[in-house]
């Protein structure tokens, strides 16, 4: 039981050392006016003289007492009257059997330093540490010990006693950390720091943890030796106060437990409703969805119907049907729950009912049934209309080509209207290759519906590509051949041998049927007729062919040739040129033309045309010959 004789322990240290008196008024005071805050009273500057009247002790043991001490004098002006509050006050101190030696009324009353620090830390002992406990351990042992087992795991910190142990400030921001590390950061303190962290952990004790500050840094740091009664006096603030959070956080935890169970069945019931009620949403959903389907003839579209459904049964419907068995067993740990907490079974609302989420289940049943049968269906049916739009397609590209290639076969007529029926006819081709493409993409599309067979016609792309191709280049060809056959109509100086071998020649070397040369595929041409020139002298050449463009036509080249090689062929000169093989008779010998330069098929043609000689039985008239072909 606190008490003794305050005259001879209330002074620990030597009378010459003022330092620990000091402290003490000042946290003494402190620790008081936090009390009587708690009562909106006016705050003491020192009780060891405010006391002298009696009436803030007297307010200090109601508070810490809770209860009333009965009338006394609130404004004291005779000594006789201070010392009535005071014995009141001391009266009811010694009621709560705290024992009170060698101090009277009149030691108050008259201030007197050391008696009254004595009874103020016996007050504190037996409202703030007494009812300490910790292991066995009740009042300053206790505090000791709490502190040492909180701080144990900060090897930085080592709670020996009430003085050394806290004048680096690390013990106090240890006991804060442990309990509410939300407030500071221990391991990112300077472990040198001592006067900071001092007043970090005074600073965050005070505004975070209602902690008053009953001491200032300088008490504890720069102390030689710390006030063991201060420091325990603000030390056991800590204890109370986080001992209050946990009384608070075990009351809590023991209603919370049963919120919780509460909350946990209501939680689940809740979510068992909304997650039936989702469900069964999404599958009227998707059945309205189906029923809005458009369905269209058309593959691509039809296809991608059938490609949705699919995905549909492999990802949404397998997610519902997840969802539904989850469904099935959360009701069932709900169930169980309430049978274990004595609770009457869970009854769903009105459409949220295990029989409502089974028959919404059989109907999206039928209906993917239903709209896999329509899908099918129009799938077929998309598949017969490609192939007749195929089929129609690829017998009009037939019917075009036919007609052209009759056409050009029985081409005939003046060349100036030959050639204008080619490019007609050419023009007429042109449509069919955007006829192909088409063609083309309906072929991809028969591809990707698996139409390997066509029932509506015989000709693939392939062939048809194949046979505009040869109708194409036919009707190149006959526009040529025409604009050649133009060129060299009036060039009858030449030779017919002469004339085929140089178009023999261009068309040799004109590679790509451009119906030009350029000057390489030129000079090949030259080279192989046995006209050679020099570099300088063809370059020359060409430049004034091709006008300095890039080739030469057949036109040009062919002109260039009959000068090159023209032999004037006039009626007076064939005339000079049968007397020279007859040798001066009016007549001519097959013999007589053997013997000339004449090749086998120009004198077989010569004999064959020329008529008989009348003078000579193996001779032939060639004088009439040539009457005759310059007179037509």
């Amino acid at each position: 039981m606190p008490g003794g004789n305050l005259r001879n322990s209330a002074a620990p240290r030597p009378s010459a050392d003022k330092t620990w008196e000091t402290v003490q008024s000042k946290t003494f005071t402190k620790w008081v006016n936090a009390r009587l805050a708690e009562h909106s009273l006016a705050p003491l500057n020192n009780i060891c003289t405010d006391f002298s009247d009696g009436t803030a002790l007297i307010h200090l043991l109601e508070i810490i007492g809770d209860a009333s001490l009965g009338r006394f004098n609130h404004n004291p002006r005779m000594r006789i009257q201070k010392v009535e509050n005071v014995n009141m006050a001391l009266d009811f101190i010694r009621s709560r059997n705290i024992s009170l030696t060698n101090i009277g009324a009149e030691d108050i009353v008259d201030s007197n330093h050391k008696l009254i620090l004595g009874m103020i830390w016996i007050i504190i002992l037996r409202f703030t540490i007494e009812d300490i406990n910790e292991e066995g351990l009740s009042a300053m042992d206790g505090l000791l010990l709490w502190c040492q087992r909180k701080t144990a795991p900060y090897k930085e910190v080592d709670v020996q006693n009430f003085s050394y142990s806290w004048q680096d400030g690390l013990a106090f921001c240890a006991l804060i950390h442990r309990h509410r590390p939300d407030l500071l950061d221990f391991h990112a303190l300077d472990k040198r720091d001592a006067r900071g962290n001092m007043a970090l952990a005074f600073e965050v004790a005070e505004r975070h943890l209602g902690i008053a500050q009953l001491l200032d840094v300088e008490d504890v740091v720069d102390a030689a030796k710390p006030d063991e009664r201060s420091v325990m006096t603000y030390v056991a603030q800590y204890f109370h106060a986080f001992s209050s959070l946990s009384k608070a956080e075990t009351a809590g935890r023991r209603l919370g437990k049963f919120s919780d169970v509460m909350q946990s069945v209501y939680d689940m019931q809740h979510d068992y409703e909304a997650r039936v009620g989702r469900l069964i949403a999404a599958v009227q959903a998707q059945q309205g969805e189906w029923r809005r389907t458009h369905f269209e003839a058309v593959y691509a579209s039809a296809r991608g119907l059938s490609d949705a459904f699919n995905k549909y049964k492999v990802t949404t419907k397998r997610t519902w049907t997840d969802e539904k068995i989850e469904l099935d067993t959360l009701l069932g740990n709900i169930q169980t729950k309430r049978v274990t907490y004595n609770l009457a079974p869970f009854v769903p609302k009105p459409g949220f009912t295990p029989h409502d989420l089974e028959a919404a289940w059989t109907e999206l049943a039928a209906s993917e049934v239903r709209h896999r049968k329509a899908i099918n269906q129009y799938i077929r049916e998309s598949r017969d209309i490609l192939q007749r739009n195929y089929g129609a397609e690829a017998n009009a590209i037939r019917a075009v080509l036919s007609g052209i290639s009759a056409e050009l076969a029985a081409l005939s007529g003046e060349l100036s209207v030959q050639l204008a029926t080619v490019d007609g006819l050419i023009s007429r081709a042109k449509p069919v290759d955007a006829s192909l493409r088409r063609l083309a993409e309906l072929e991809r599309q028969c591809t990707a519906a698996n139409i390997d067979e066509h029932d509506y016609t015989v000709y693939s792309v392939e062939d048809l590509e194949y046979d505009s191709a040869m109708v194409t280049k036919a009707l190149q060809k006959k526009a040529r051949f025409i604009e050649n056959q133009s060129a060299v109509r009036n060039m009858t100086n030449l030779t017919p041998a002469q004339l085929e071998e140089f178009e023999a020649t261009f068309r040799y070397f004109d590679r790509d049927g451009s119906n030009v040369l350029n000057d390489v595929e030129f000079r090949a041409a030259l080279d192989s007729l046995g006209h050679l020139f020099s570099d300088d002298e063809f370059a020359s050449l060409y430049d004034q062919l091709s006008c300095g463009s890039e080739y030469i036509t057949f036109e040009v080249y062919i002109r260039f040739m009959v000068e090159l090689t023209e032999d004037q062929t006039t009626p007076e000169q064939l005339l000079q040129s049968f007397r020279v093989i007859a040798g001066e008779k009016e007549y001519v010998t097959e013999g007589d033309l053997r013997m000339s330069e004449l090749s086998s098929p120009s004198i077989a043609y010569l004999v064959k045309a020329m008529p008989k000689s009348e003078v000579s039985a193996d001779g032939f008239d060639y004088l009439a010959y040539l009457r005759g072909v310059f007179q037509r």
